[in-house]
């Protein structure tokens, strides 16, 4: 079945901007396209340039840093070299001074190369994080032209709003960090297994590309392989020719699962040996044995030692009892619906409504359900592994959703109802209004029916909040109003207080009688905070907050 003969891809399936004379058409839909990922550009870099570093990014760093140098997988296997690769195309043009006979763990390895080899650690951090906002702003093109192909321009520049305010992907799209490439290389995949109902000689190849590229970037894509895979089948199995018999369309579907399949391992194994061609493995950190079936499993996947070894490892962190924050309480642990109340708080009121609309058009009208198991099987499987996981650390364990589902929601046009058209025009300005009242502080985002950012605090803790970013805001501030006062800090981040200027000594190490002056804590910190720490703080009086992220004290 042709996809030019499929009503769910033709432009007539929902109003669109074809009522504009033929000279407006021509400019105006590119010209919005560039407004929105101009205006998300603009945020993220300007995140980007004022954000100290985030726990986990002088880890990715510092890693990009030694394939640049050392030619050679050593540090951080939990997660395979093609995000880092990434990220090292900005490294490579900061061009930092390398101290090539480092030691240590992944940690002192960055924090090594950002404050302790001469280098400027804001250059750094900038130049390594634009390559993951490039990205970031090349999946907001694939929104678009998923959502335009089954539903229409108007369908198209929807979808692309909500992706391009939405604050998450802002936020986590300015770092230097894994989350928001793994997502859209598997939205990509799914794209591109859809387009193969067209085309499968030209689109499941590329199909694979995509998967093999989110299996490279993070381990925690692997559940939505099977997914993946079988979409691919079903995409192969309406392009058979009507003669054919039943046994060859099935063959045919199984081979393009499998051409798929063969050109996602071949990409990861090509990310390591970009890195090292020998492709040689000596773990500087031990590697835990894992036994039973997950051992099982991770000893038959077809990809390189280093690659299972890095399961290995992500299995040891499954088992370890990670604490928790939610809504005031924390406890040790996992809790299953602990992402869905962490995407209710976080994510924009009318995008949570649009996406609703969105599920129920995909589900219910007929025109669009051929496409329902691409938008909604792989977010709903990869959600599901996310839930189930020991790490409730933020949602941007979920990143795929504002992805998948800002093309279900542009769908919603679908249905010919001019209300509906209204409706969705005013949650998208709902949505841009409260994306902008956050710049630039996109990570502690909250919505308004939970107080907005400056109250993230009080129900969410580490990147849902507080992941170190504001060091430098808070040596800032320091200088500007508190200046030769006396500080005492808990921080909880990788960046070094001391490079940006801040005097500081831990208040947990002395008596808390002598603790006097200025009690900064790390909003993480302090949700977690249990004996000399909460009495510290339930003895001060906050005066002040940087933002959003790190409150100030006085005693």
């Amino acid at each position: 079945m042709a996809l030019e003969q499929n009503p769910v891809a033709s432009p007539e399936a929902a109003p669109d901007v074809r009522r504009a004379s033929p000279a407006a058409r021509r400019w105006l839909t590119p010209l919005l396209v560039v407004l929105l990922l101009g205006q998300m550009a603009v945020a993220m870099v300007t995140t980007a340039v004022q954000q100290t570093p985030t726990i986990d990014e002088p880890v990715y760093v510092g890693t990009a840093a030694e394939y640049l140098h050392e030619r050679q997988v050593v540090h951080n296997p939990e997660h395979p070299p093609l995000g880092k690769l990434v990220i090292a195309v900005g490294v490579a043009l900061a061009d930092p001074r390398v101290d090539p006979g480092s030691t240590g763990d992944q940690g002192e390895l960055g924090r090594r190369l950002l404050y302790e080899t001469g280098n400027d650690p804001w250059r750094v951090m900038l130049f390594a994080r634009l390559p993951v906002i490039a990205l970031t702003l090349a999946f907001g093109w694939a929104v678009f032209a998923f959502a335009r192909e089954l539903a229409g321009t108007a369908a198209g520049l929807a979808a692309l709003a909500l992706y391009a305010f939405s604050p998450d992907l802002i936020a986590h799209g300015s770092l230097a960090t894994l989350d928001v490439p793994a997502a859209g290389f598997v939205l990509t995949s799914a794209w591109l297994a859809w387009r193969a109902r067209e085309r499968p000689r030209r689109y499941l190849p590329l199909a694979g590309v995509a998967l093999g590229a989110a299996l490279a970037t993070k381990m925690s894509t692997l559940p939505a392989v099977p997914v993946l895979l079988a979409l691919t089948a079903l995409s192969v199995w309406p392009a058979r020719a009507p003669s054919t018999s039943r046994r060859r369309a099935l063959g045919r579907a199984v081979a393009g699962a499998g051409v798929v399949a063969l050109v996602a391992v071949a990409v990861v194994w090509l990310s390591y040996l970009v890195v090292d061609p020998r492709l040689r493995w000596d773990p500087e950190q031990p590697v835990p044995v894992v036994r039973g079936l997950r051992g099982l499993a991770v000893d038959l996947l077809p990809f390189p030692e280093s690659y299972r070894d890095g399961m290995r490892v992500q299995f040891a962190f499954e088992n370890h009892p990670w604490q928790g924050f939610l809504f005031g309480r924390l406890y040790t642990g996992a809790l299953w619906y602990y992402l869905p109340a962490a995407l209710l708080v976080k994510t924009p009121l009318g995008m949570l409504a649009l996406w609703a609309a969105g599920v129920v058009a995909v589900l219910a009208v007929r025109r669009l359900r051929p496409v329902a198991p691409y938008l909604l099987a792989p977010s709903a499987v990869l959600l599901a592994a996310a839930m189930l996981g020991a790490r409730n650390f933020g949602t941007r364990y979920a990143l795929f959703l504002p992805m998948f589902l800002a093309v279900a929601a542009g769908c919603s046009l679908v249905v010919r109802r001019r209300w509906i058209t209204a409706g969705v025009v005013a949650l998208a300005a709902f949505v841009a209004v409260s994306s902008l009242r956050t710049f630039p502080y996109y990570l502690p985002y909250s919505n308004e029916a939970f107080g907005g950012p400056e109250r993230t605090r009080l129900r969410l803790h580490d990147s849902n909040v507080d992941w170190g970013q504001d060091l430098g805001r808070l040596a800032d501030r320091l200088r500007e109003r508190y200046p030769g006062e006396r500080v005492w800090l808990v921080y909880k981040g990788s960046g070094v207080p001391s490079y940006y200027g801040i005097r500081a000594r831990d208040p947990r190490q002395v008596p808390p009688d002598e603790v006097r002056g200025l009690l900064v804590v790390s909003d993480s910190a302090a949700a977690k905070a249990t004996g000399r720490l909460a009495r510290l703080i339930a003895g001060s009086r906050p005066v002040d907050t940087v933002g959003h992220s790190i409150t100030l004290y006085r005693r």
